[in-house]
């Protein structure tokens, strides 16, 4: 016998009772408590959640609450997830929104197989390979703050037709259904905490340049104040036409040609000597967007199969090189912890070299994904590691043809993503799960608000390779999308979810997620004990950038190996923190481990349906 309606995939009857019901009896009934959960799940949050029935983990207790109550009401993990997203755009405006783009990886539980969807943002069809040149001078713009700044570094955005294309190819319930929690959130608003007010400082003369986002985020001249009510009704119109017309309402007509005219005539203070360099993004462009669904990367790990993003992300492929390089070692805590980190620390550097060298948009430049994916390629790269030694970096990439220990030069180019972007994770009770991570690049992205609209566009083009260069496989190209470093990744064990795994911060996207599974899988951490760990990120590069914790803690076990970890040492950077990770672990029974970040942005949440008692 079979269920009447199956939960793991979406019904046509249930999408049109879905689109019959309203935006606003579908936000009431979405937050209010969920029948089956415990009064401790509704009332209750914190970094880390254990139980059953569910489970949700992200940086913000808004979004984390939206998306268990989904879970609770009979959602999948793709309804929640898409949920969530929306929600994170609202209290979370300056790392993700509307605006931007991501990668959303999903493990369905009744086909058993991992599928995903690229919805990175786009180059306009205008772009030209000169688009970062500051024609007065014939050099490229200062990058912060007047590239980031700008219309010159808007892509077209992803996120909305990757929340459509979720919920067709996964999800349970409609667009509208799910967009009515953040509608109602962003009508409500969200409580000040310390990192939004922070974030808007930090952000204030970039903000104060672009009078329709001083408007909205520097009222009255100055950032929000901690513990008031932050709304933002112009959103909560913009969230409600996109839930009752789908993603047209974003992608043609006149929300599309508002955006288009905001990136080519960017609505300047003339009172700023901020450039703010015009775009070339047109509606059209906005009309030609398509998200491409493509195979995941996929390896096997001591026992685990890892799943993760495939380019035009890196993430996916260097976080596999690296655990491909690592497998060839024993690893482990006590005696065996300070070689354990040297190791991760060399494999990083190897993964970031071959990165530079090969990863780029497919459709443009050709990845050889497969190669870099292989253990063949790996232990061409790990015969290149010193077991008791640090090595001289950067590292050259490695040779992709040939036996032994080839290498390729390539010129060291500087690391231009910024630390922003945002996570989230989520398991159901069918075993379904998702990975999305979504940003729209810097904190605050380009800091330019579609005027009346109520979100800020992104400055994803930045991450293209600035300098021209043809043999760059990131260089500018219409139509192209920039290479990133997200890393939303999925871990499978005896066939089913293990891991749920994903950060922001730019390319130390790929070393949080890299370091998190080593924790765990490899040094006897549990989780939440390998999510609060302190980290470093070496990305091929002489300095490798760490948390003071992981100095205090690491510095005299990494000593002999010539990892210098002293202020005074020229292998040493401090970096107050690095990523903010947002994890689930499915445990024997079905029982749930919800991870978040106890401190790190401010800490996050996680939850479960049903917490354990």
């Amino acid at each position: 016998m079979t269920d009447s309606v199956d939960r793991h995939r979406p019904s046509n009857r249930r999408r049109l009772l879905a689109g019959a019901s309203s935006v606003a009896v579908a936000a009431a009934l979405l937050t209010a408590a969920p029948p089956g959960a415990t009064a401790a799940s509704s009332t209750s949050s914190g970094p880390t959640a254990r139980g059953t029935g569910g489970a949700v983990s992200s940086v913000d207790v808004n979004a984390s609450k939206i998306g268990r109550d989904v879970l609770a009401r009979g959602g999948n993990a793709a309804d929640a997830a898409v949920a969530m997203a929306s929600a994170l755009g609202v209290a979370e405006p300056y790392s993700a929104g509307i605006g931007g783009g991501g990668y959303f990886v999903y493990y369905d539980a009744k086909r058993k197989k991992v599928s995903t969807i690229d919805g990175r943002e786009t180059a306009p069809a205008g772009i030209s390979r000169n688009a970062f040149i500051d024609p007065a001078t014939g050099k490229p713009y200062p990058f912060t703050p007047q590239l980031v700044s700008s219309g010159a570094a808007v892509g077209v955005p992803g996120t909305v037709a990757t929340w459509d294309a979720a919920l067709k190819r996964f999800g349970t319930r409609s667009l509208k259904q799910s967009l009515a929690p953040s509608i109602r959130l962003a009508r409500k608003g969200f409580v000040v905490d310390k990192t939004f007010r922070n974030q808007t400082l930090d952000n204030a003369e970039r903000f104060a340049a672009f009078p329709d986002t001083a408007k909205l985020f520097l009222p009255g001249g100055d950032a929000p104040k901690v513990g008031k009510r932050f709304r933002n009704p112009e959103l909560a119109r913009t969230l409600t036409s996109i839930a009752n017309r789908g993603p047209n309402a974003f992608y043609r007509g006149v929300l599309a040609k508002d955006i288009a005219k905001v990136v080519q005539s960017p609505r300047k203070d003339p009172a700023s000597t901020l450039p703010a360099p015009a775009g070339t993004l047109t509606a059209k462009d906005m009309a030609r967007y398509r998200v491409r669904n493509q195979k995941p990367t996929h390896i096997d790990y001591r026992g685990h199969e890892v799943y993760g993003m495939a380019p035009s992300s890196s993430g996916g492929t260097s976080v596999a090189e690296a655990l491909n390089i690592l497998e060839t070692y024993r690893l482990g805590s006590g005696k065996r912890l300070g070689r354990s980190l040297h190791l991760y620390l060399e494999a990083s550097a190897r993964a970031f070299a071959d990165r530079g060298k090969y990863v780029g948009d497919p459709k443009f430049v050709k990845v050889p994904t497969k190669t870099l994916l292989s253990q063949r390629f790996a232990n061409s790269r790990r015969c290149t590691v010193d077991d008791s030694k640090a090595s001289t970096r950067p590292v050259p990439a490695g040779a992709l043809r040939g036996r032994g220990c080839g290498t390729v030069a390539q010129q060291e180019k500087p690391d231009t993503e910024n630390v922003s972007t945002t996570h989230l994770s989520v398991v159901d009770k069918w075993g379904n799960a998702a990975a999305y991570t979504l940003t729209i690049e810097q904190t605050g992205g380009s800091a330019m608000t579609v005027p009346r609209r109520g979100f800020l566009l992104n400055n994803e083009l930045t991450d293209f390779t600035a300098a021209y260069d043809p043999a760059d496989p990131n260089r500018i190209a219409p139509g192209k999308r920039p290479r990133s470093s997200m890393a939303p990744t999925i871990v499978l064990k005896n066939g089913k979810v293990k891991y749920v795994v994903g950060s922001p911060g730019g390319a130390t996207i790929i070393t949080t997620v890299l370091q998190i599974l080593v924790n765990r899988i490899d040094l006897g951490m549990s989780l939440p004990q390998a999510v609060a760990a302190p980290r470093a990120s070496q990305r091929n590069a002489a300095a490798t950038p760490a948390e003071p914790a992981f100095i205090r803690k690491y510095e005299g076990l990494l000593a002999p190996y010539g990892q210098a970890l002293t202020p005074s040492g020229d292998q040493f950077t401090s970096a107050a923190e690095i990523g903010a990770a947002a994890t689930i672990e499915v445990g024997r029974g079905g029982q749930l481990i919800a991870a978040a970040e106890p401190k790190r942005r401010g800490g996050g949440t996680g939850m479960v349906v049903r917490p354990r008692r």
